[in-house]
């Protein structure tokens, strides 16, 4: 039956548009009403003009729907603002001709204009779901879809337009239209079904449904007030209607039939359709057969589409009838069941009514009267708006004493996700670390340099070898302590190993905990975008261009369908809420889990921390160290270059011939007295102390006295300290010296008052220079001594008694800085 020829369709004309002169009405209303200038909406006005005509005359295609839709949504539009129904004030005739009688019909009702739009709807969808052949799959789809748009427009008309304002438009009309278009459009349906094979009984119930549609239309037909409405045009689609009310429902046997047959030979002895021991699918085919010579009967004078289509489908039916009645009689013989039992075929329909939405901005465009805003609009307007902030104040107090909870929660717990398991921290050197280690690399010889620099302090002035040799013991101690050190930290990491280890046993436990406080920060967040999402959707709605088209005693039931759009985040605001005492008790159940993993952390914290303060302060002691070594060279540098000039100045002054002969014998004393002055007032500048027996000839001589003939005494220039110089070397005065072995210090021999200058330069030894006051010649510093701080004037002020390195310091003594 897929190839069976198309029945023809039933189509609907327009109706002829009339005289609507809405232009003056309007602008005396707004100057009245609006207190605007009528002439600035001239424009608005000649748009809507423009629009009517298109639509008045508008062309047989899908652009025409469209023009009418649009035109329907601007009369919606204008008369929200302007009130133009019947007896109201800006009120005027609108002329339209009826269909049936050709008779010009006049209301001053702009509804009435909207009523004969909706009906030319109506008609024109109708139309072109008749006009397409339905030969291919596509065109049986477009057709199927007029026919249910038609059918829609006629139930919006009928529904929401209850006045007749004239007969094609009366309730019985409209009824006949709906059941005719939704009849066609489950036969385009139908067709549809037959081309893609589906299964018989499925083709057998849409056939059926195609029938109960035909019938409603049949029954309003046969009505005597619509037959009366309709004149001759009634007995026309009445015949078409009945014919296919019988064809259909002889489709629809013939199907049922096939079904039966299917199932007898595939032994399906279950089904309903099956009754034992008798021939359903027979009984189908004789019931299709007779109702297709009813239909074949009711088909005289119809088109020569009908009549194939009656004589392709004899040629289907009987050929199955011929069939399965000679198999029965030949090799079943089974009984066949009377007609009337045979179980009715229940229908399936399939299609509906297309909604007609006239003020969808879709479909109508641009409102052409915007800017003219009732005052009751915008007073509906703020009662929407208070509606909206009702919402939000709603949900902003639940999310606020949820977010109050959960600060107070978390501040109690003292979770931070960030360091709860900062194990990875103690795999990585931190960047201070780095650089001190940095620093080392690229000086592999750190301890020896130091050694060596000490060294060269030894080799300069001799006078302190035995302080060096404690230094270079000093250094090997620390070098003792060093490895000691290093050894000691070696066992901190083992121990931070060991702590690692345990706290690899709980990783489960941390997992778990960084897992549900990654819960809380996502629910933190979805509640942040949820909350923003709901201001956002809030503040940007506006329902100012629904309110016009409204009227006043549906708003409440505008303002419940407008709010329900923030249903959704409302169910979402809620559910997060909801989840965050779960959240919470699992949360607190992992923190008590995670004390005792807290407490191994906080200690593995403590002693990585002290690692690395110790390793960073043993580099930054060696940096001073090195430092101060370097100071002392330059220092003792400086020494030596005075004290070579120093002996040579000695040296000079002591070989030199006497100046006269008067000089040889009086005055032998004087031969050696003017080198001994001059030696001693150079000592004296360098604050180095000669032995003792110096002090005693330099107290025997007499004041100011000079020889005759003989220069003052003095150095030479390069002899004299320099400004720049730190100041003279004195001996430190140590608190409580204690030596470290309890032996008495030895003194210097005791030297008598030189006699000549050659036994000056023998007293000046390397015992005779000391560094302390009370003690004369050389003592040996031990390391008890040596790390004694000393109070001396040196050549540099005194460094803070806290520096812990000063300890470290050979030449702390001088107080250098």
């Amino acid at each position: 039956m897929e190839a069976v020829p198309r029945m023809p369709m039933i189509w609907l004309d327009l109706k002829e548009a009339g005289d609507f002169l809405f232009q003056p009405a309007v602008k005396k209303f707004v100057l009245k009403n609006y207190g605007e200038n009528p002439e600035a909406y001239n424009e608005e006005l000649k748009k809507l003009e423009l629009l009517r005509q298109n639509a008045v005359r508008v062309p047989r295609d899908f652009e025409g729907c469209s023009v009418l839709r649009k035109y329907l949504g601007q009369l919606h539009y204008l008369q929200s603002r302007v009130p133009m129904g019947s007896g109201q004030e800006a009120a005027v005739p609108v002329t339209w001709t009826e269909i049936f009688s050709g008779k010009s019909v006049a209301h001053e009702d702009i509804k009435y204009e909207q009523a004969c739009i909706l009906y030319n709807l109506g008609a024109l969808h109708s139309m072109l779901g008749a006009m397409d052949k339905r030969v291919s799959e596509e065109g049986m789809k477009v057709s199927c879809t007029h026919f249910q748009c038609a059918a829609g427009a006629f139930a919006y008309l009928r529904e929401h337009f209850p006045h007749a304002y004239s007969v094609d438009m009366s309730r019985q009309i409209l009824t006949l239209n709906v059941n005719l278009m939704l009849g066609q459009a489950q036969e385009c349906l139908l067709e549809k079904s037959m081309l893609d094979n589906r299964k018989s009984f499925l083709v057998a119930r849409i056939s059926a449904q195609v029938v109960d549609y035909y019938k409603e239309a049949c029954r309003a037909l046969e009505n005597p007030d619509t037959a009366s409405l309709l004149g001759r045009i009634q007995k026309d689609w009445k015949k078409l209607v009945q014919m296919k009310i019988y064809y259909f429902a002889a489709v629809a046997h013939l199907h049922m039939g096939k079904q039966a047959e299917e199932q007898q030979k595939f032994g399906e002895r279950v089904s309903e359709l099956w009754q034992g021991g008798v021939r359903t699918d027979v009984a189908y085919f004789q019931s299709a057969l007779d109702k297709l010579n009813e239909a074949i009967k009711l088909a005289k004078g119809q088109p020569d589409t009908v009549q194939d289509a009656l004589r392709f489908a004899m040629d289907v039916i009987g050929g199955k009838y011929n069939s399965a009645k000679k198999d029965n009689d030949f090799i079943y013989h089974e009984a066949v069941p009377a007609l009337d039992t045979l179980q009715p075929v229940k229908g399936a329909p399939l299609v509906k009514p297309l909604p007609v939405n006239p003020t969808d901005p879709a479909v109508t465009g641009p409102d052409i009267f915007a800017k003219l805003v009732p005052m009751a609009a915008h007073e509906a307007s703020s009662l929407y708006s208070e509606e909206k902030a009702k919402l939000l104040r709603e949900m902003m107090a639940k999310i606020e004493d949820k977010n109050e909870v959960l600060d107070q929660f978390m501040d109690s717990m003292q979770l931070d996700p960030e360091t709860v398991d900062n194990l990875d921290a103690y795999s990585h050197i931190p960047p201070q670390l780095m650089e001190k280690c940095a620093a080392l690399s690229v000086r592999p010889d750190t301890v020896r340099n130091l050694v060596q620099s000490m060294q060269v302090l030894s080799g300069v002035f001799t006078d302190v070898e035995a302080s060096l040799k404690d230094i270079r013991e000093l250094l090997e101690e620390d070098e003792l302590l060093e490895q000691k050190l290093q050894e000691a930290l070696g066992q901190a990491g083992a121990s931070l190993a060991g702590s690692k280890a345990e706290l690899a046993e709980d990783t489960a436990v941390l997992q778990n905990l960084k897992r549900i406080l990654a819960k809380v920060q996502e629910m933190r967040d979805q509640r942040v975008s949820l909350e923003q999402q709901l201001r956002e959707l809030i503040q940007k709605d506006d329902i100012t261009a629904s309110l016009v088209t409204t009227d006043h005693s549906e708003m409440k039931k505008l303002f419940e369908e407008q709010l329900k759009k923030y249903d959704q985040l409302r169910v979402y605001l809620e559910q997060n809420l909801a989840a965050q005492d779960n959240v919470l008790r699992a949360l607190t159940e992992a923190n008590v889990q995670y004390a005792a993993v807290r407490r191994v952390l906080s200690e593995l914290d403590q002693k990585w921390n002290s690692t690395l303060q110790t390793l960073v302060a043993s580099y930054e002691a060696y940096e001073d160290l090195m430092k101060k070594s370097q100071e002392g060279k330059d220092f003792y540098a400086d020494l030596e270059s005075k004290v070579a000039a120093l002996l040579e100045r000695a040296q000079s002054t002591c070989q030199a011939p006497p100046a006269s002969s008067s000089w040889t014998g009086g005055c032998a004393s004087w031969t050696g007295l003017h080198p001994l002055l001059s030696i001693q007032a150079t000592i004296a500048k360098l604050s180095i102390r000669p032995p003792g027996g110096l002090d005693s000839l330099a107290a025997s001589l007499p004041g100011p006295v000079q020889p005759p003939g003989l220069p003052p005494a003095s150095l030479p220039e390069s002899a004299q300290l320099p400004s720049s110089s730190p100041p003279p070397l004195s001996s430190p005065q140590p608190e409580a010296p204690q030596p470290e072995e309890d032996q008495p210090v030895p003194e210097a021999p005791s030297l008598g008052p030189p006699s000549s200058s050659l036994e000056l330069l023998a007293s000046l030894t390397p015992e005779a220079f000391s560094l302390d006051n009370s003690l004369r010649g050389k003592q040996r510093m031990s390391k008890q001594n040596f790390l004694q701080a000393h109070n001396g004037q040196g050549l540099r002020a005194a460094r803070p008694t806290d520096d812990p390195l000063s300890l470290l310091d050979p030449l702390w003594t001088l107080n250098k800085t």
